[in-house]
């Protein structure tokens, strides 16, 4: 897409393994500023923090970057990106909207960009990165999120059938792990926020299976690299190392 995309970074502190996750400190920075500076640094169009409490509005005004308050009852990530979209960009000037998971200090900004690059093809209405799966132990880890993705030779963006916690598909070829950023049209994010859950989203744990049932369209772009998720104390301490702060 060649017109700038609004990138939003969904944040609350209510977490159930590793309370107050946004503001766990990385080095000297709080979690949900490296991750905002990742964003920035993609250059892929202004970046805004979906803030559900006040606290992180304040640390990430207090870094130099701009939050939009969202009602902490929200159901979901997209359900606050939609918020602080409509509430940042009410007439629309932004067709395409990006959604950057908050606990992921160590992303490269490239997958960020990388992300709206399916939005090129008009039969998709959501681009996702996924990279191959290099760690055995990845293969059967239901942490790791597998799409149902076929690359032809020498292209990097495909059509993503389906998403599981389990090895698909079966047989042999490659696995890819999926990455939980997400570009949207516009329009496609009012429809998804709009929809009920769905069984199989609700059986997966997985909401982009939502889409998926209601005949939107997925389209995944191969990169390269694959960032740290942080959802546990464990998960925290490997990001300070990774980022050489611990």
């Amino acid at each position: 897409m060649s017109a700038p995309a609004l990138i939003v970074i969904p944040s609350r502190l209510k977490a159930t393994r590793l309370p107050n996750k946004p503001l766990a400190m990385i080095g000297d920075s709080p979690m949900i500023v490296h991750v905002w500076r990742r964003a920035v640094a993609a250059q892929a169009g202004p970046v805004v923090v979906a803030c559900g409490d006040a606290e992180i509005a304040e640390t990430i005004r207090k870094a130099g970057g701009e939050a939009v308050m969202t009602d902490p009852g929200l159901p979901s990530g997209s359900d606050r990106v939609y918020a602080a979209a409509q509430a940042y960009d009410p007439s629309g000037k932004f067709d395409v909207v990006v959604n950057v998971q908050g606990d992921l200090p160590t992303l490269d900004p490239a997958i960020v960009a990388a992300s709206i690059e399916p939005l090129a093809n008009p039969t998709f209405d959501i681009g996702t990165p996924v990279a191959l799966i290099t760690k055995s132990e990845e293969l059967t880890d239901n942490a790791v999120v597998k799409p149902a993705v076929v690359f032809k030779p020498g292209e990097k963006i495909a059509a993503a059938l389906y998403f599981s916690r389990n090895l698909i598909p079966s047989g042999e070829g490659p696995a890819y792990h999926h990455i939980g950023v997400y570009s949207f049209r516009r329009a496609a994010l009012k429809k998804f926020v709009g929809l009920a859950p769905t069984g199989l989203e609700l059986r997966e744990r997985l909401e982009q299976l939502r889409a998926i049932e209601h005949g939107m369209r997925i389209g995944a772009v191969l990169v390269n690299t694959i960032p740290l998720g942080v959802d546990t104390p464990s998960d925290l301490d490997r990001a300070r190392k990774l980022l050489g702060v611990a």
